[in-house]
Order: C-alpha cells, then structure tokens, then sequence
C-alpha cells in the first residue's frame, strides 16, 4: 500500500461550520460513523462503524505508517477527526498527508468537492443528497435528538453510498490535479501551515467574555435610546429607518449601505434626532465586534483557538484566506493606552467602561487584536515586511527609482511624491502635504487602475476632486513607466500564449504558458499559478480602445460569489504575480521560522506572529525576513517588528 483515500463521515454536538474541525472533535459524542477509502486507487470500500465494523488492520496501520501517503479532500478534516477517534494525545503527522482540496486550488478550482467535480465535467459527481443525510445523521435534530442508522435504515444505506460516491469523486479529482506538480518548497510549507493551525493561539478568555456581554449589553442600550427618540419598533430595520428619515426629513433615501451613510449623516445636520438615530443605527450595525462571540464558539480545551488559516484559501495568488475568527481583516488599534482599555474590560463592569469611554463599539473593536494573547512564559514578536507589494512590482518591471529607495531606507511615499511633482517632500518638514497624495496613489495605482482605485482607496475623503485625482493618476504613471510598460507587457504575453500555446518569458523568471486548457504563469519560485479553461475573446466597443481582444477564464465571480467566466487584463494579471510572489517571499519566512524552531501561531498578509520563549529574541525572527532568497536575492527586503504580551498593530 502506498496511498490511501480517505473520507468520512461524522457525528458531533458542535457546530462544525461555527466552531472548526478542533473544537468540533471535542464534543463528548463526536464519533466517525463512516470510514469509506480507496487503496492505490482501488475500489472504495465502505466501513460501517457505526454498526460496530471494524477497519481492516493493514488499513488501521496505515494511518501511522510514514511510508503510506493519505489523501483526502480537505485532508485537515479528516486527519484531525481519526486522530480524535483513535485516541491520539496530539493530531497525526501533516506530513503524511496530501490534500486534494489544496491541489485543486493550486490549479484555480473550487474549494467545495460538489462544486469541483461540476466544474470537472466529472460524469458521476457528488450526491446531491448529500447534505439532507448529513443533517439528519451527523447533527442532532432540532430538540436534540440524535438520528441513528436503525431510525432510518433505507437513508442509512442511501448515507453509506454517499460515502462511498465521494471517494470516487475526490479519486477522480486527484487524478487530474496530481498533473500540476508543486515545488518542494509549497509541499513543505503546506506542512508548515497545518502544524501553525495544529498548535494555535491563546485567547485572553477573560477579556473576550467580557467583550462580548459589554457588545450585547451596550447595543441593547442603543436600541432602547433609539425606540425611546424615534417610536420605531425596530429600530434596526433598515425599512422602517428609511420610513423613518423619509418621514421626518421628507427625503427619500435609497440606501443605508456604508457609502452612502457619510453623505446622509452632512444631509441630516437639521435634523437632529433623525441625524441621532442614524448615529445609534451605525453603532448597532457594527459587526467587527461580533468576532468575540466567534472567540468563544472556536475556542478549545486548552485555551487555543486551532484552524484560524485556510492554505492556499485566495484564488489565483495561492495566499491564506481566514476561518472562524477571519483574522485576515481586523481592525486596528489607535487608542494611546490599550493597557487601561483591556483592564476595565477584564473587571466585567460595563458601567465603569462608559464612565471611561463614551464610544464603547468603538473601543471594543480596537481591542479585538489584543485578544490573541501568548502563553504564561511566552511573548509574541510580531514582524512584517515594510510595502511588499510596492517592492515586489518595482522589482519585477525594473523600476529603479523605486529600488532605490528601499535600499536606502527612504520613506517611499515621500519619494513617489516628490517624482510626482518634482519637488521634495519630507513627511514633517518641506510639501508634507503632498506624502498623502504620493501615499494613495502607491497604494492604488500599480495595477493599472485610475480614478475609481482612488476613489476606492479613499481619495474622496481626503477631499481631492475628480481633476485632481486625474492629475495623480497621470503624474503616477508618468513616474513609473517601467510598471505601466509590464501590465502591457505581460498582457500581451498572455494573450499570445494562449493564442499559440508557446510559452513567453516575461521578466525575472516568469513565463506565461498554456497547458491543459489552462492560462499558468510560471513565478520565479517555481511555483505556478492557473486560470482555467482560459481563451481569448474580442470585446467590441466604440470607447478609446475601439474593438480589442481580451482574456477570459473560469472562475468564481467575485460579484456574484458563483462560478462562470472572469475577464481579466494586464494589470490584474500584474496584481495576482505580485501578491502571488509576496505570498511565496511569506512562505519562505515561515519555513525559516520552522527550521529555527520559532512558534509561528498565525500570521496575516505580509506579518507572522511568533510565540517565543525567552531565549528566542526579537532580532532572531528580524534576521527571517531580511536574509535575501535565492531566486529574489536582489530584492531590498527588510523585516521590521516589536515585542508584545498580547497581539497588537504596532
């Protein structure tokens, strides 16, 4: 035996969607019912343990055996549900394990096996009654009852086809996914992933429970305030809020969406009391503090929270993507002392907390980063690389300008705004005015966009008007020609790769392919990114470019969040390389991290969090970031960070 296909299906008390695979194994009643696998690809069988059959023994001892590779559509699942079942102190090995959800990912596919074997054209995919089974035997009904197979003997042996039935799915998935083979360097690092998520993070439980009750109280506060001054019923419908204003203001008011709230706060100035309500609506609106409550869902047994990263989870780019607690988009921290916040919070008293803070929403959400906290005897070093993107795009188009900057320390929003308007600009002394502007455009113009990424990147809050926002967009380029030339550049690469089905070097390693139907862009990591059933198209239009041809590919909508064509074009095909490169630069961190044996328990973008012991120093996890890499070895990369008790944005 030299692989084994695993899938299984399970029952728990916990919510698995609310709670994550770490938590759900450890409700009391969490057992596998089904165990169905496929030996080298053999025929699947089904194990009804449920009804007391056992695993084969070869099979059992394939579990541990380090020689016996296991595979299973998101493998994290399954690893962690056997190694629950089978008694085991701490989870199997990621090492032996490969998942087919991953690499179904790495070629652009979706991260749901029903929805992959669809787009597969797979001619037996996966039951649709699927989902109906699970409820019934894997959660427990409404009243808490819980389904066994003697219940319902005929949907019991429908379950135990659906077992089996995905098997052959994933098998035939694998088959095709397995053609794209990934760089040692990825598999490693998938590896180095499942163990950050196997070890976790410390939440401060005291503070987070706290939190939340201060969340539910307050805004319970502000419905009462808001009924009291408006005689609504529900204050929080958006309906009845809009009846409301229309009412009182005679104005009719379209949208309550968060565009839109700014310009209709300055509307309502002579209306107080509809201006109050809207103010009370917002605070009761705000959702980030709902991240407590998630907190409390996930956490484990030991004061972790497990699982908070998906690999390989963002389309295209192969970057990380955020579960349970989505630590991918927190919000920041201003408050001057965090220490005093946190404090006030622990001690439970929501009355004393408004004496301090009249915005309480406000100050809870600030302090939802501090929540992640290190063990007794540890201290997190959090470190991260200083405008990656801006470094990584200068140095694939050869921007020298922009190098040079970085490789003197220079502040690079002072320095694109002096190349923008010609004159020097010092962030406390000389035009520091214009670092603002020199600031949004690095931040939105690099990947081909205009007035609307301004716009976007809040060039209407800072009060810039349409022609000025023009002139920026325009002395960015002019100041940047080398990145505008490779959005054509890499375009024009693409277009004729998959018009010819040559390959085409771009610049720095990068080579723009066609292979099994697919667009593949070659990364100088040797990893490849994939846009599936790609082709070229002509869109015909009498705008500035006339009729011209364009890119097309399977994949999910972002709009619409289902699968179909996505056009795409040079700049956003320039956007995925890069952020695709940072992710690898990343990746290239983190398993330094793992070989200095430096706990990483999660990191976000371009920033790991590392749990140190006393004697691993900050200055040991800066020297991960700034040692060069072999196939970027002349890009100016440099690591920055601080030391903290509790996670923070510095």
């Amino acid at each position: 035996m030299k692989e084994l296909g695993i899938d299984i299906e399970t029952y728990s008390s916990n919510d698995l969607a609310d709670c994550g695979v770490y938590k759900y194994v450890e409700a009391p009643d969490f057992t596998i019912l089904l165990f169905a696998y496929s030996v080298d690809g053999g025929p699947v069988v089904c194990v009804d343990l449920a009804q007391g059959e056992k695993l084969p023994a070869d099979v059992m001892a394939a579990l541990t055996d380090p020689s016996v590779t296991k595979t299973a559509f998101n493998a994290a699942f399954e690893r962690i549900c056997i190694s629950k079942w089978m008694g085991l102190s701490k989870p199997l090995p990621a090492s032996q394990w490969k998942c087919t959800m991953v690499r179904a990912a790495r070629m652009g596919l979706p991260l749901s096996l029903g929805q992959c074997g669809e787009v597969l054209k797979l001619a037996d995919g996966k039951m649709k009654e699927g989902k109906i089974l699970i409820r019934y035997f894997s959660t427990p009904s409404n009243n808490g009852k819980r389904h066994l197979p003697s219940d319902a003997p005929d949907r019991w042996e429908v379950f135990k086809k659906y077992n089996i039935r995905d098997v052959e799915v994933e098998q035939q998935i694998l088959a095709k996914v397995r053609r794209l083979e990934a760089p040692a360097f990825d598999d490693e690092l998938y590896i180095a992933d499942q163990e950050i998520n196997d070890r976790g993070v410390m939440i401060d439980l005291p503070l987070v429970e706290a939190a939340a009750r201060f969340d539910d109280e307050f805004k319970a506060e502000l419905l009462q305030e808001a009924k009291t001054i408006s005689g609504l019923e529900n204050p929080n419908s958006l309906a009845q809020l809009k009846a409301y204003i229309s009412k009182v203001t005679g104005m009719t008011v379209a949208s309550l969406n968060k565009k839109n709230l700014d310009e209709l706060d300055v509307q309502l100035k002579y209306w107080p009391k509809a201006q109050k309500i809207l103010a009370l609506r917002r605070e009761m609106g705000k959702t980030s503090n709902k991240k407590y409550a998630a907190m409390l869902k996930c956490v484990c047994n030991d004061g972790r929270i497990h699982g908070l990263l998906q690999f390989c989870g963002a389309a295209r780019t192969g970057r990380w993507a955020g579960r349970l607690v989505q630590v991918q988009n927190l919000p920041q921290n201003h408050l001057e002392s965090l220490d005093d916040a946190r404090y006030l919070v622990r001690q439970g008293d929501l009355t004393e907390f408004e004496m301090n803070y009249a915005n309480v929403t406000y100050v809870l959400s600030e302090l939802i980063r501090t929540a992640f906290i290190a063990a007794p005897s540890h201290t997190f070093h959090v470190c991260d690389f200083s405008a990656i993107e801006c470094r990584v795009i200068a140095w694939l188009a050869g921007e020298q300008w922009v190098l040079d900057v970085f490789r003197q320390g220079g502040d690079i929003y002072c320095a694109t705004a002096s190349q923008m308007f010609n004159k020097p600009v010092e962030k406390h002394g000389q035009n520091a005015e214009l670092r603002q502007k020199g600031k949004i455009a690095t931040l939105a113009l690099g990947y081909g966009g205009g007035v609307s990424a301004l716009e976007a990147m809040g060039g209407k809050r800072l009060g810039l008007t349409e022609s000025e926002e023009k002139e920026i967009v325009n002395l960015w380029r002019n100041s940047n020609p080398k990145i505008v030339k490779m959005w054509a550049t890499i375009e024009k690469a693409a277009i004729t790769a998959l018009k010819t089905g040559k390959t085409v070097p771009v610049h720095r390693g990068i080579e723009i392919g066609k292979r099994w139907g697919m667009l593949t862009i070659t990364l100088p990591s040797g990893r490849v990114i994939c846009y599936p059933r790609a082709n070229v198209g002509i869109e015909y239009g009498d705008g500035w470019r006339g009729d011209h041809e364009i890119i097309e590919y399977e994949g999910l909508n972002q709009t619409t969040k289902k699968w179909g064509n996505v056009r795409t074009y040079g700049g956003k095909l320039t956007e995925n390389i890069v952020q695709a490169i940072a992710r690898d630069i990343l990746g290239i961190v983190i398993l330094r991290a793992r070989q200095q044996h430096l706990n990483v328990v999660f990191h976000i973008h371009d920033e790991i969090i590392v749990e140190a012991t006393p004697d691993q120093t900050l200055a040991d996890v800066e020297a991960l970031f700034s040692t060069p890499i072999d196939w970027c070895a002349d890009l100016p990369l440099k690591g920055a960070g601080y030391t903290t008790p509790y996670y923070l944005k510095d």
